[in-house]
């Protein structure tokens, strides 16, 4: 993308997050928290809608892109002031993701890649479900909810970006817990959001992802 569509997402993602603030921190939020402050939120969103258009080839992928960098902005900062990933942001993120997928694929004509983020979708929704059952302190039915709007994402971009961008979530929370603990931060049984992690992953999937055979 050229630079004027990337400033242009940027500064619409942090527009919005902005005019959503009020919102997330009444309505959606439970304990107030400076990850949630008007400011945090729209540079969150700024800083993803400039790498989601960045990311995107065509502007309706641009626009899919970067409704769901809004999404994720909002979800990260509850998920980290709370540790909780709010069902009012998932629901809107969905529809407004799944829609302006399809539209993305009704421009290109990639229905193709629409079912294959949709399988991915369902695929990882279902690897941590069961990943929930067995281990539900570690993970939330919320994490289970964001990975399917994350898989949609990876699917479209393709399989090896939906197995790194999940691999590199739970190694990059892995890294994160490790750390803490060392810096005697948290203990080993104290919980750490992993939203954000699993967002950070599907951004490194988008940017490098290594080859794979299939």
């Amino acid at each position: 993308m050229e630079p004027v569509p990337v400033l242009l997402a940027a500064v619409v993602a942090g527009v919005l997050a902005a005019a959503c603030a009020r919102w997330v921190q009444k309505r959606v939020a439970t304990v107030p928290s400076a990850w949630l402050r008007t400011l945090v939120l729209a540079a969150l969103a700024a800083v993803g809608g400039a790498c989601a258009a960045a990311a995107a080839p065509t502007w309706p992928e641009a626009v899919a892109f970067t409704v769901l960098a809004l999404a994720c902005a909002l979800l990260v900062a509850v998920d980290l002031a709370e540790q909780r990933i709010p069902d009012r942001v998932l629901g809107p993120a969905y529809l407004s993701f799944i829609a302006t997928l399809t539209l993305a694929a009704a421009v290109s004509g990639e229905w193709p890649r629409l079912g294959r983020a949709a399988l991915a979708a369902v695929v990882l929704c279902a690897g941590y479900f069961l990943l929930a059952l067995v281990s539900p302190s570690g993970l939330g039915l919320g994490d289970v909810k964001l990975s399917g709007l994350l898989g949609a994402y990876l699917g479209w971009l393709g399989w090896p970006e939906v197995l790194f961008g999940t691999l590199s979530a739970f190694a990059i929370a892995g890294i994160v817990a490790a750390l803490l603990v060392l810096v005697r931060r948290r203990s080993r049984r104290s919980d750490v959001a992993f939203g954000p992690w699993m967002v950070l992953g599907a951004a490194l999937a988008t940017v490098w992802t290594p080859p794979c055979s299939y």
